[in-house]
């Protein structure tokens, strides 16, 4: 029977930590030291007592092996006061919480079948596992303390006192004082939840390893979906038969930063929002076609529409030509302006007399609400040459961000030095030279 035999609950307690020996380097060693330390004095003082010995010397031991498989050094673990404090939604799923949960069934079961007190045990084992989680949390053990470990093994031991409570009652064994086990245990429990959450609040830097590891994941299946994404941008500009080499994502806040080098060129985008930024083809040289400005407006009109139907709506389209010869090629940008102010948004296209796009650039922004400007052209020039004493050779009126705020800008060309003047305030804008 389990009362007659409490070596045999020890002996089932230690298979459960076998999963634990490969983590932690040393641990079957050390177990059996600190074993060997805790036993002998265990039992010659139980023995000085006239107490039973093997129950004692079994929890004893029992005790000494949490403590090495909690606390030996290991390979892991997070930083110094920092701890995993994302809420427990596997403690029943995940291999390591099961593992932790029964690591601490059997201790609370022995403490038990000895004590008799199954609420003081549930409570001590409570702060057992609090005090270890603080431990690996304070210590450079190379062990990572868990909010969802400290739970499990609580859980642990709940259960294990359960069982004790219920092999108690079953063998018709009086709990000790049960009155007195209630009040100890709540203390206790009551206790060690304010002296443990304390350290928590005021010393330990809060990390969330779930969140973290859902975020890697998540963007992990985004970048391969960004990848995706780009390799068809890349055969939909540069052709069908287009191979890619290579692709380099970077992280730029909560979008990702993709650029596709192919057979045929390098193209560039963000994702999830799916917005193309750049594009060049390998082969720069115009092409000895036959279509004429128009024609090759109209070929850019159509790329334009299909790959940046944002940029384009409500945009003015210009075009000039590069070069001159069977080789000429054309620039076509467009650009959006709202009571002549000219928005952020920017498409330029660079494409040759075969319709071939040689590349492109694009700013796709959302036309921002401005204050209504105030200050017109020559008053702007006016402002520009009473700040600098020199001519103005240009002035360009247009929708900047100033301090995190978008502003009608007055860009004024002052000899070699460009005058910024707020539109709406007449307020010259620092830092904007």
């Amino acid at each position: 029977m389990l009362a007659q035999h409490p070596g045999w609950v020890f002996f089932e307690g230690c298979n459960m930590i076998e999963a634990s020996i490969a983590a932690v380097p040393g641990l079957i060693v050390s177990f059996l030291i600190l074993a060997a330390l805790i036993a002998a004095p265990t039992v010659l003082v139980a023995k000085a007592r006239n107490k039973p010995w093997p129950l004692r010397t079994a929890l004893a031991v029992y005790l000494a092996g949490i403590l090495a498989v909690t606390l030996l050094p290991g390979d892991a673990g997070l930083q110094s006061w920092q701890c995993d404090t994302g809420a427990p939604t596997h403690l029943f799923t995940s291999a390591s919480s099961l593992l932790n949960i029964a690591l601490f069934v059997p201790g609370a079961l022995l403490a038990v079948l000895l004590f008799k007190r199954p609420v003081t045990v549930t409570a001590a084992f409570g702060a057992l596992s609090g005090t270890v989680e603080i431990a690996q949390s304070a210590g450079h053990l190379g062990r990572s303390c868990s909010v969802t470990d400290l739970t499990a093994n609580a859980t642990g031991a709940l259960l294990g006192s359960l069982a004790g409570a219920v092999w108690i009652y079953w063998r018709r064994q009086s709990p000790a004082k049960p009155l007195r086990d209630f009040a100890w245990g709540t203390s206790l429990g009551a206790l060690a939840v304010l002296a443990i959450g304390g350290v928590f609040e005021s010393r330990i830097d809060r990390v969330d390893i779930v969140a973290m590891d859902d975020q890697k994941r998540a963007l992990a299946e985004s970048a391969v979906q960004a990848d995706e994404w780009i390799t068809a941008a890349a055969r939909g500009v540069f052709g069908s038969d287009t191979q890619v080499r290579e692709t380099e994502t970077n992280k730029d806040g909560n979008r990702l930063q993709i650029t596709a080098t192919t057979d045929h060129g390098t193209i560039s985008g963000t994702w999830p929002a799916k917005t193309l930024e750049s594009a060049w083809s390998s082969n720069t040289r115009g092409d000895a076609g036959s279509l004429n400005k128009n024609e090759v407006t109209a070929a850019a009109a159509q790329f334009a529409h299909k790959w940046f139907p944002q940029n384009v709506a409500g945009s003015d389209q210009r075009v000039r030509s590069i070069g001159d010869g069977p080789t000429m090629a054309y620039t076509v940008v467009y650009r959006r302006y709202a009571d002549k102010v000219m928005m952020p948004m920017r498409l330029d296209l660079t494409i040759t007399t075969t319709g071939r796009v040689i590349g492109f650039s694009a700013k796709t922004v959302n036309d921002p609400v401005l204050p209504p400007v105030t200050v017109d052209k020559a008053k702007a020039k006016a402002l520009a040459k009473a700040a600098t004493g020199l001519p103005s050779e240009s002035a360009l009126l247009l929708a900047q961000q100033v301090k995190g705020e978008w502003r009608p800008v007055w860009l004024v060309g002052s000899g070699k030095q460009d005058i910024a003047i707020d539109a709406a305030t007449g307020e010259r804008i620092a830092g904007k030279e």
